[in-house]
């Protein structure tokens, strides 16, 4: 089933590169990348089995089995840490204190973030990868500390190699 697992195995690497190398808010790098394989990648799949099944959120359980199907899964999430941009207030605040005050995630984070994914997912595309972005990866995997504490944000993106997409006509 996973035959071309050293060309995904260099296709993910390729994609926490390009992330990693995305451009970034004053030029500080909160990112945190990671390649989940194997029994980790499962537990992860687990988790996201449980969330569905415990929050009644089908997309959670329909993904999970997409996850199952993928020879490996490629990470990305950030912290949340202010900047310090003057006169900025896109995280809703006055200012970074008022933020970090009120637990606030920093708007350049957040921007960092996707920018960092749509760098990964282009690497994936230019090398004919299938794949999709998921919210339910990345919130298992930091719900289920398979990641570190400090990281507050992050998305999944599976890879496969198949004669038909996998993560289009999916069901819930």
């Amino acid at each position: 089933m996973f035959e071309y697992i050293n060309g995904i195995k260099l296709v993910a690497e390729l994609m926490c590169c390009s992330a990693i190398t995305a451009p970034k808010g004053k030029g500080i790098n909160l990112l945190y990348t990671k390649i989940f394989e194997g029994e980790e990648k499962e537990k992860v799949a687990d988790l996201m089995e449980q969330i569905g099944k415990e929050k009644e959120i089908p997309f959670f359980i329909r993904d999970a089995k997409n996850v199952r199907d993928s020879l490996l899964v490629v990470f990305i999430g950030t912290e949340v840490k202010p900047r310090g941009v003057p006169f900025c207030g896109f995280c809703g605040f006055e200012n970074c204190e008022k933020s970090s005050e009120a637990g606030a995630y920093c708007a350049y984070a957040v921007g960092d973030l996707g920018t960092a994914i749509g760098s990964a997912v282009k690497v994936a595309s230019d090398h004919n990868i299938d794949n999709r972005i998921m919210f339910s990866f990345g919130k298992a995997a930091i719900v289920g500390g398979f990641v570190p504490e400090k990281i507050k944000i992050g998305y999944g993106i599976p890879l496969s190699v198949a004669g038909k997409n996998i993560y289009f006509d999916r069901k819930m």
